[in-house]
């Protein structure tokens, strides 16, 4: 099987990175794949860039400038991602077509990288990952709750549009169009929440939607000695260590920066310091209670489960999320995670067994969050069974129990594989069918 993992970056972000993962873990089972990105940061030469023209990919940057004026013109729109695909002159279906896969595996595929009309040209079936909301929705990347995408969208609380033919049931339509073109279409949520809104939503009737998590490397991502890792980033070995990351997590709101520092302020854990991951440190004053150290974004693999380690508590206080690549990896480290109960995480952190689950939004649950991982808790037990819930493989399959059974199209182009839940043994698995 020749399967093409499609994908606007190879190792730049959370959905790059996952999709780059699964890339190699199809490679290391001898399953023929290869990468096709608009930008490659790697030197992976199974890795293709759309072009290697200084030129070509200047225009592609242009392109994606472009991309975004329609959105420029809702002057109140919130900061939630907001992508149109609406341009036409990239010529990434007819290298896809090129390289004739038996599958295509989509990923994030936005930045004025495809137009979505021409998906329909693709000639082998195709696969989606949903990374966020932005395949199921009328181009809002998470819809803040608005729900709009089971109907027809209009109306975007991420414009702050207050018309129903507005920007977002524009696109909504032209995708509805697009889509109903195309012959073999398969929704893959990484998190059941994801995999749940994709069938409400009005763009995927009668579309085969599937839950299965992203996967990584367990044994890349393990226990290492604290002090070790603390000593590597300069935190004082001497402390509590709150950790709280992800990209660009002081400049998205929807990373949940402000209820997280909210949170802390409102703790009074003695000896306790904050590290803040995926950024620099800020010129502004973050007039936090607690001494807070910075890690630039760490783009070199080996190093995150270095930089997982130096936590005796992950954060993750996202407003909207799938399943963030953060839970996986720090409870794959021996990490607890405290999170809202919102959207996947439930897939993974279990209440008061591997972390906390926050009430929605609530600052000061969080803290009790925080305050009963460090202090309340068995912390032993605590950390033991974060890497079990990973290894037990309770909520997706590691890179190293992938299997070619795991990507099979039949003779009508439909794939043959899918994850259901099994009520008795509670645990999720993939069983083939049909």
């Amino acid at each position: 099987m020749k399967v093409l993992i499609v994908s606007t970056s190879d190792i730049d972000g959370g959905a790059a990175r996952a999709a780059y993962r699964l890339h190699r873990s199809l490679l290391q089972k001898n399953i023929e794949s290869q990468m096709l990105v608009q930008y490659k940061s790697s030197d992976d030469f199974t890795v293709t860039p759309l072009t290697q023209s200084k030129i070509k990919m200047g225009i592609g940057r242009l392109r994606a400038i472009l991309d975004g004026i329609p959105v420029k013109f809702y002057k109140r729109r919130s900061k939630t991602l907001f992508s149109t695909s609406l341009l036409g002159f990239s010529n990434f279906i007819d290298k896809i077509n090129e390289i004739n896969p038996d599958i295509v595996h989509l990923h994030w595929v936005c930045g004025g990288m495809i137009n979505i009309k021409h998906l329909s040209s693709i000639k082998a079936p195709i696969v989606w990952n949903c990374q966020d909301m932005w395949p199921l929705t009328g181009r809002c990347h998470y819809d803040e709750e608005c729900k709009g995408y089971e109907k027809k969208c209009g109306n975007c609380v991420v414009l702050k549009s207050n018309h129903k033919n507005d920007l977002s049931r524009f696109v909504f339509n032209n995708k509805l169009r697009s889509y109903n073109k195309i012959s073999s279409l398969t929704i893959v949520g990484v998190s059941q929440w994801i995999a749940g809104c994709a069938k409400k939503s009005g763009l995927f009737a009668k579309r085969e939607i599937v839950n299965i998590p992203n996967c990584f490397d367990t044994d890349l991502f393990k226990p290492i000695n604290s002090n070790f890792s603390k000593r590597l980033f300069g935190i004082p070995q001497d402390k509590k260590i709150i950790l709280f990351g992800a990209m660009n997590s002081l400049g998205d709101p929807r990373k949940g920066a402000i209820e997280l520092f909210s949170a802390i302020n409102r703790l009074d854990i003695e000896n306790t310091v904050l590290v803040i991951a995926g950024s620099s440190k800020p010129k502004i004053d973050l007039n936090l209670k607690y001494e807070t150290y910075f890690i630039s974004p760490i783009k070199d693999e080996i190093l995150l489960p270095i930089m997982y380690n130096v936590a005796d508590v992950m954060i993750v206080p996202s407003l909207q999320e799938n399943l963030a690549n953060s839970i996986l990896e720090s409870l794959s480290c021996g990490i607890p995670v405290v999170a809202f109960d919102i959207g996947g995480n439930k897939d993974m952190i279990e209440h008061k067994r591997n972390g906390y689950l926050a009430n929605r939004f609530d600052s000061q649950d969080m803290a009790d969050g925080i305050k009963w991982v460090l202090e309340g808790g068995d912390y032993k037990n605590l950390s033991k069974y974060s890497r079990e819930k990973v290894m037990n493989g309770t909520a997706y399959k590691t890179s190293g129990e992938l299997t070619k059974d795991d990507l099979v199209v039949n003779k009508h182009g439909r794939i043959v594989s899918k994850v259901k839940y099994d009520t008795s043994r509670k645990e999720r698995r993939l069983e083939k069918y049909g």
